[in-house]
């Protein structure tokens, strides 16, 4: 699962659920809303603009960009070898084209008229320093597992990266449109050391925006990059300033008062009153669910009857209507049928409502844990006041295990301090579950299940199953996207009977744009594509 939104786990864009252009569509699940992939253009240049964000990024290094406040941010700044657009179709980008000569050859032809934000050109040497870095074990990039079966990255003419892989990875190409492709200055890379990514040493990238300042604990600012290399995407607003409010309600007044002109990830409490204000609300589509990972084995999870047991005895209904306020369901999978695009969209549906509902059977999750031997043993679930879901939802958690007879302990996270159990393991110690909303990089459904092989980064609880490493690494074989979207189909099978993550709701991305603003994307590709370019006034 590349990812983790504070609550998220892994970043996949898909076409499912999504109307074309800018037309709505109303959500299959829920007809009180509507999900579209674009909003109205903008009307005219802006010179500066506020957008809030929930958390402070930790860092803007890109190798450690799994998380919904690095990337909005980063991706409107640091450039990938492609690009995946708001119409969820993946384009070139720093690579002018790319080709597969043979399934272990990947070749990518470097555009030659594009700068780094320091005025120096780009190169082929800089692209090979910026991928070998998710490779390197000393850096422990999140995104070392997409080079995974790479063997080497080469420059192979001035302007010229060949990717040489061990075995064939249909995941890889895409997959370099989003984070894991980012291609930043070797110089700089050099030239910052430790300090790259912090507020100290910066980042030096080609995007349509350049880092012009960072406040910590109060504000990141980013400034139009006058010499942008695509005239297309040439920036509308002259500055976007992001600023940290942690708390869902002062985030939400800040919007409603037009204090701060718009944001993304916002408090689902606050969406009627959002939808009464000046500006407007618009939802998109995600294309992973929410799940409570374990993360550890070592305790009462470490028996999938308890795990199993937890899930019967959690109220999905009453955290959509309490911590959601309606906006959303219950979610069968880990992923919603918006992450199956490999498939034809009737197809991809079809295949998510045939599997199994999750009905709640306490008596029946009473007699799983009385099975385990586990009655009365403690499970530590983390929580936030990241957003009302994450409570309501870990309160849920807790009252369902004390009612099947379980001691489970909630533990607060501060809402910067959440983003790290997804990216550093050291964090999640003590923890035995948490709340995540995993979103892949591609239209892949693999890319999510993949992740759940052993030893792989968002495997947080180190879970491991014979059999689906088996199917997972035949389906990353598999160039069929039928073929493929079968193997996949196997592994949510096993995913559900095993556990390794609770399946709990799903819910569309909110953004508002405060009556002084439009044309931010409103779905999940708002993390890969530079939404900000797009971003002016209103009227």
């Amino acid at each position: 699962m590349p990812k983790i939104a504070a609550l998220a786990a892994a970043v996949a864009l898909t076409a499912v659920g999504c109307s074309g252009g800018g037309d709505d569509k109303s959500s299959d699940s829920n007809p009180g809303f509507t999900t579209r992939n674009d909003t109205p253009a903008a009307k005219g240049p802006l010179d500066h603009v506020k957008w809030s964000l929930y958390a402070e990024p930790q860092t803007l290094d890109y190798a450690y960009a799994f998380d919904y406040p690095i990337n909005t941010v980063l991706t409107n700044v640091c450039e990938s070898l492609l690009r995946t657009t708001p119409d969820l179709k993946t384009t070139p980008a720093l690579a002018a084209r790319f080709a597969n000569p043979d399934p272990l050859t990947w070749v990518y032809t470097l555009r030659g008229d594009v700068r780094f934000h320091d005025g120096t050109p780009m190169t082929a040497a800089d692209a090979v320093a910026s991928l070998t870095r998710q490779m390197d074990p000393a850096v422990g990039s999140s995104y070392s597992t997409v080079f995974k079966d790479v063997e080497s990255i080469k420059e192979s003419a001035p302007l010229e990266v060949t990717i040489k892989l061990k075995r064939p990875n249909v995941l890889l190409n895409e997959q370099l449109g989003a984070a894991p492709g980012i291609i930043e200055s070797a110089a700089f890379l050099a030239r910052a050391g430790k300090d790259y990514g912090n507020p100290k040493g910066g980042v030096n990238c080609t995007g349509p925006f350049s880092l012009k300042e960072w406040k910590p604990g109060t504000s990141i600012t980013i400034r139009k990059n006058d010499a942008y290399w695509d005239g297309a995407l040439m920036p509308k607003t002259g500055e976007v300033e992001f600023v940290f409010i942690q708390d869902p309600a002062a985030r939400a007044n800040a919007l409603l008062t037009g204090e701060v002109d718009g944001g993304y990830l916002l408090p689902t409490n606050a969406y009627d009153k959002l939808k009464a204000g000046d500006g407007k609300l618009y939802f998109g589509d995600i294309t992973g669910s929410y799940s409570a990972a374990v993360t550890s084995l070592k305790g009462a999870l470490g028996d999938v009857r308890v795990r199993r047991a937890l899930s019967m005895a959690i109220d999905r209904e009453g955290i959509i209507q309490a911590g959601l306020n309606g906006y959303g369901t219950v979610a069968k999978a880990g992923i919603p049928a918006a992450g199956w695009a490999t498939l034809p969209v009737e197809q991809a549906k079809a295949q998510y409502d045939a599997l199994p509902p999750i009905t709640r059977d306490v008596a029946g999750a009473k007699k799983l844990v009385a099975e385990a031997g586990a009655g009365g043993r403690k499970i530590v679930v983390a929580t936030s006041n990241l957003a009302p879901e994450i409570t309501v939802g870990t309160n849920a958690i807790q009252a369902a295990g004390k009612e099947i007879g379980l001691d489970v302990e909630l533990r607060t996270i501060a809402p910067d301090a959440y983003t790290a159990l997804f990216t550093d393991p050291s964090t999640r110690a003590g923890i035995d579950l948490l709340i995540t909303s995993g979103y892949d990089l591609t239209p892949d459904p693999l890319e999510f299940y993949q992740t759940m092989q052993t030893g792989e980064f968002a495997n947080y609880g180190s879970w491991s199953n014979a059999e689906y490493d088996t199917i997972a690494q035949q389906a990353l074989g598999t160039g069929d996207p039928a073929a493929r979207a079968q193997l996949t189909a196997g592994l949510q099978q096993i995913t559900l009977r095993e556990m390794p993550l609770i399946p709990l709701w799903d819910s569309p991305l909110s953004l508002y744009q405060g009556k002084r603003v439009t044309g931010a994307t409103p779905n999940i590709t708002q993390l890969s594509f530079p939404w900000a370019a797009t971003l002016g006034a209103a009227n």
